[in-house]
Formats: structure tokens, C-alpha cells, sequence
């Protein structure tokens, strides 16, 4: 199961994003990820630059849920050359400006709304998108179960996980081991943390960012999820 780290707090890329990756360089994070407000332009190329040169594989997560907004962060993500894309809704549009990039591509599933994002749609609906997703080309979903409105977050993860062969990525709200661990069992490929690691609230009684991220890595460590 694979953990992305997500330079990112209440769906904003943190602003000494730059200083973070530096910080957390040794720790063993594979899949870092960002979203395209909360910097500018500039330190988001200087930041996908210093993720290369760290070996991560990078991920730019849309934020917003206006059609014009979210095909702009496409266009980013194509700029910079992250390795995937996730969220948005438009998936023929989004797979165009992809077309001839390594770039793969991740769109929500269900209806996410508002900001902080949430999620609405009935397993169903959840269903249907994945497999919406997969015959237009997609890699997979990312699907915010843990901000759903309407339904079980689990329900919809296995809802998800038996209507698609691609990658399963859950996103949002994912606070500590159990759910880690829940996810896994109901058949998620892999997991963001953001806002978690930097509130503290993974490790409560531990003060560095690198506690935090440490308690996610030991679970996802644990026999059966590595």
C-alpha cells in the first residue's frame, strides 16, 4: 500500500513547502504530492524540481470543482511533468491535455463540492464512475471517502474497488492507524496524508513533522500492507 505524502494543509500546499521536502529527505517517502494554490507558480516548478532530484514520484491533486479552474491544473500538471494527475471530474477534457504525456491520470469519483472538499454519491454512484473511469483510458480514481456525506467511507471504497482494475486512491481525512489499516483491508492501493502530519494529530504526544510521518510509515510497513 503506498503512502503520498501531501505537502499540503486544509487542501493548500503549505507555504515552506521547499524547507518540508528537505526535512523529510531519509525518512523513505516515496509519493509526494501537492496542490496548485497556496504558492505561486514559481515554487511549485522550484518544488517539482526538488522532488525529482529527491526520486520521488510526484502527484498535483485539483483542488477546485469549477470545470475551467480544475482543466487550468491539468495544464499545470502537464507544465511540470508530475507523474499523476488526481481529482477533477472532467475526464474526456483532462485525458486530452494528457494525451502524449507519462502523466497518468486519477479523476475523482462521486460528486466532491465545497472547500474543504467534500464528497457526495452512493456507493452506486461510486460504482458507476469508476467503471466510467476506466473504459475512457483513467489509471485509476481518487476518491475522498473519508469526506463522504451520503455514505459509509468503506462502503464506498469497496464499492470502488470492485468496480475498477486501476488504482484505488483514497484521500482526505485519514487521521491515524485504524483508518490506514481499514483501508487496506477494504481494497484502497494507496492513501494521502496532508494536514494530518502537520497539525500533529498522528502521533499527539510527538512535536516533529518527522514523528508524524513516521507513525504512517510504520503501519504502512506492517506485514500484509507493505
Amino acid at each position: 500500500m503506498n503512502f503520498i505524502f501531501m505537502l499540503t494543509r486544509d487542501d493548500r500546499t503549505v507555504t515552506d513547502c521547499l524547507d518540508v521536502v528537505d526535512a523529510v529527505r531519509g525518512l523513505g517517502i516515496t509519493h509526494i504530492g501537492f496542490k496548485d494554490i497556496g504558492v505561486d507558480r514559481g515554487t511549485l516548478t522550484r518544488l517539482h524540481a526538488a522532488l525529482r532530484e529527491f526520486g520521488a514520484t510526484t502527484c498535483l491533486e485539483v483542488v477546485s470543482t469549477d470545470r475551467d479552474q480544475a482543466l487550468a491544473s491539468a495544464r499545470t500538471a502537464v507544465e511540470l511533468g508530475v507523474d499523476l494527475l488526481m481529482g477533477g471530474t472532467w475526464i474526456e477534457e483532462t485525458l486530452a491535455l494528457l494525451r502524449g504525456t507519462s502523466t497518468a491520470y486519477l479523476p475523482f469519483a462521486g460528486a466532491p463540492f465545497g472547500h474543504p472538499t467534500r464528497l457526495a454519491g452512493t456507493p452506486a454512484r461510486i460504482a458507476e464512475d469508476c467503471r466510467r473511469a476506466e473504459a475512457a483510458g483513467c489509471a485509476g480514481v481518487d476518491l475522498l471517502a473519508y469526506r463522504a456525506t451520503e455514505a459509509d467511507p468503506l462502503d464506498l471504497v469497496r464499492a470502488a474497488r470492485a468496480a475498477t482494475t486501476g488504482r484505488l486512491v483514497v484521500a482526505g481525512s485519514i487521521t491515524g492507524a485504524d483508518r490506514i489499516r481499514k483501508l487496506a483491508a477494504a481494497g484502497a492501493d494507496a492513501f494521502t496524508i496532508g494536514s494530518a502530519a502537520f497539525d500533529g494529530s498522528l502521533r499527539p504526544r510527538a512535536g516533529t513533522l518527522a514523528a508524524q510521518l513516521g507513525a504512517v510509515l510504520d503501519v504502512v510497513r506492517e506485514p500484509g500492507l507493505s
